[in-house]
């Protein structure tokens, strides 16, 4: 068997012909690409969602805490 140049590229040892990539492709901006930036605006979003909800519930305590502090002042 011949060898090649590249020892991890041994001729005969398959690979077949390259698929003809679009413009965008080449520059790595494929279709695999969109579905990672989907994948990540969704966790960005879920993110945005729990931090919200902490949040929310964080300034509900803080105003319940308020509120019975200005109760017991009053009397």
């Amino acid at each position: 068997m011949t060898v090649s140049k590249n020892i991890n590229n041994p001729v005969g040892m398959g690979g077949g012909q390259r698929k003809r990539l679009s413009r965008a492709e080449r520059q790595n901006n494929g279709p695999h690409r969109n579905l990672d930036r989907q994948g990540a605006a969704e966790q960005k979003a879920e993110l945005v969602r729990k931090m919200r909800e902490k949040a929310d519930a964080a300034e509900d305590t803080a105003e319940g805490a308020a509120q019975t502090g200005d109760d017991t002042a009053h009397s």
